[in-house]
C-alpha cells in the first residue's frame, strides 16, 4: 500500500512541476512579469505584463506564447512591431502605450480577437489600413501620436465604442469625417485645429 502512496505522490508532484521541475500555473489568470519563467510554462500563459522594463525591441520570445491573451509591454523604449505579431491569434489584449513606436505592420489585422489595443503616447504617424480588420475591436488608444489622417477602413470596426484621439491636432473636417467613419462610437478629440494637411 506504501508503494501506491508513495508512486501516487510522485505522479502528482510531476504533474504539478513538470519535467523541468519549474511549477507549472494553470490559472488563466495568472499574469506572469518573466518573459523567461512563462517560456518554461509555455502552453499556459495567457497574460504577460514586461511593461517597465526599458525594453528596445519587442522580444522575440513572446512568439513561442501561441495562447497569450494579454500582453503588457507599455512604458519601455520599443521602435517597432515585428511582422510576426500576427501569430498571436488568440491575443484580446495588446497594450504598447509610452513606447517609442513610429508604425504598425499590416500584420497587425490578423489579430482578429483583439478587443483592446492601447498606443497612446507613441509616433505614429500613418495607421495601415489593416486597422480595419482587427473586427472584435471594442477600445482603440491612440492618443499623443503624430497621426494626420485617420483611414477610411476604420469604418470596418463595427463593434468599437471607444476611441481616444486628444492630444493629436485634427482639422475639424477631419474629425467629422472620422465620426462620419464610426457613427456608433464614443470618439475623443482634442479641440480642432485650423491646420490644414
Amino acid at each position: 500500500m506504501r508503494h501506491w502512496l508513495v508512486f501516487i505522490f510522485l505522479f502528482s508532484v510531476s504533474e504539478v512541476f513538470g519535467q523541468t521541475g519549474v511549477l507549472l500555473i494553470t490559472d488563466s489568470n495568472y499574469v506572469y512579469r518573466s518573459l523567461g519563467v512563462a517560456l518554461q510554462n509555455a502552453d499556459h500563459v495567457y497574460k504577460l505584463d514586461l511593461s517597465k522594463r526599458k525594453l528596445k525591441s519587442f522580444p522575440a520570445d513572446v512568439f513561442k506564447l501561441k495562447h497569450l491573451h494579454d500582453l503588457n509591454l507599455s512604458h519601455n523604449k520599443i521602435k517597432g512591431i515585428p511582422a510576426e505579431i500576427g501569430q498571436l491569434s488568440e491575443l484580446q489584449r495588446l497594450n504598447l502605450a509610452n513606447n517609442n513606436i513610429d508604425s504598425l505592420p499590416d500584420e497587425i489585422g490578423k489579430l482578429h480577437e483583439l478587443r483592446f489595443l492601447g498606443l497612446n503616447r507613441n509616433d505614429i504617424k500613418i495607421l495601415p489600413p489593416a486597422i480595419g480588420d482587427l473586427e472584435s475591436l471594442e477600445v482603440l488608444e491612440l492618443w499623443d501620436n503624430e497621426i494626420e489622417v485617420i483611414p477610411d477602413e476604420i469604418s470596418k470596426l463595427t463593434k468599437v465604442q471607444k476611441i481616444e484621439l486628444r492630444g493629436i491636432l485634427f482639422s475639424e473636417e477631419e474629425q467629422n469625417r472620422v465620426h462620419t467613419l464610426l457613427p456608433n462610437a464614443t470618439i475623443y478629440f482634442s479641440p480642432s485645429c485650423a491646420c490644414k494637411f
